[in-house]
């Protein structure tokens, strides 16, 4: 369905969004990049920025998941307004978990496609509504700081390709209204307003959380605080990694029990979520924090550990030789 709302936005904000986009690429001197749209204000803003201010080499995909009748005829008329745009097609291999189904297909789809072309950067138009939403459904699932610091401007997808999302700062009214400056009517897409799904249920709720003050905003600015102080920890982590390391190759990391855990409790989970990203056979699926927590606990009382493996690497403590062993399974 094709809608195109009468938001008002001044001059002034459109210059935002244009040098929020210049500043990116000014930054990371871009030479081939790739723009993710799906056919909504939040995209089509962010392709219109790109195809104005871009010079280098610029493909916009498009990823067709083929869950709804219409999608087909919109992707048509959505490649008839951009010219060159890639159509990826996803085939739905259940009902379950959809959302999050679609969610993986998409990016894999898109990943696939850089990868075959020598593109290192996508960019996606998340914003700050979609920053806003995202914390609130990670605080539901009971995230701890790394959760809580929502989406990153620049996130690392694998080896080759790194995802940004320069928009998170910016409301998506300020988009809705740069499209109708600009002229550029959008999909709404009408899974948005299916109750069936928790984000959208979470969505909805912001129009109360934001009469008690809790609004997109100041989401936004925790997010931003949060990923600060994981940032922080994660510096912290790393150089603690490598001051307690006696011993590694490829398979094996070997640590100085004594010294490790003379760090605050968090460090040392952080050190174990490092090293089972460096060795583990499952690298791109990270433990439940519950068992990597119970993990850490147990290393601290010196007469509970037992041997176990998570995450792809088994652990065990020597006590005679003072080390914590992590071998790849």
């Amino acid at each position: 369905m094709i809608a195109v709302l009468n938001i008002a936005a001044s001059p002034r904000e459109f210059g935002l969004i244009k040098d929020i986009i210049s500043d990116f690429v000014t930054q990371f001197s871009f030479s081939r990049i790739a723009v993710a749209v799906s056919g909504g204000p939040d995209s089509l803003a962010l392709w219109s920025v790109l195809s104005e201010g871009f010079n280098g080499e610029l493909h916009a995909l498009h990823v067709d998941h083929g869950l709804r009748d219409e999608s087909a005829d919109e992707a048509a008329a959505l490649a008839e307004r951009i010219e060159g745009l890639q159509v990826l097609r996803w085939d739905a291999s259940s009902d379950k978990r959809l959302q999050e189904e679609a969610r993986r297909a998409r990016y894999g789809l898109m990943a696939e496609y850089c990868a075959e072309h020598g593109i290192k950067h996508l960019f996606l138009a998340h914003h700050r509504d979609d920053q806003a939403e995202t914390v609130l459904f990670r605080l539901a699932k009971g995230s701890g700081l790394d959760g809580l610091g929502g989406m990153r401007k620049v996130q690392v997808y694998d080896e080759g390709l790194s995802f940004v999302r320069p928009f998170l700062d910016v409301p998506k009214s300020d988009l809705v209204a740069y499209c109708e400056a600009q002229n550029l009517p959008y999909l709404q897409d009408p899974s948005n307003e299916n109750d069936d799904f928790a984000r959208v249920r979470l969505r909805k709720s912001q129009a109360i959380l934001e009469e008690e003050g809790l609004s997109a905003k100041r989401l936004a600015v925790s997010a931003r605080r949060f990923q600060r102080a994981r940032e922080a920890l994660d510096f912290i982590s790393k150089n603690a990694l490598g001051a307690c390391r006696k011993d590694a190759d490829t398979n094996r990391v070997e640590l100085d029990s004594d010294a490790l855990l003379a760090y605050p409790e968090e460090i040392v989970l952080r050190v174990m979520l490092l090293v089972i990203a460096e060795i583990g056979a499952e690298k791109d699926y990270a433990p439940r924090m519950e068992r990597v927590e119970d993990l850490v606990a147990d290393l601290i009382r010196s007469d509970a550990f037992r041997k176990r493996t998570l995450g792809g690497v088994v652990f065990g403590r020597d006590d005679k030789r003072g080390l914590i062993s992590c071998l790849a399974e």
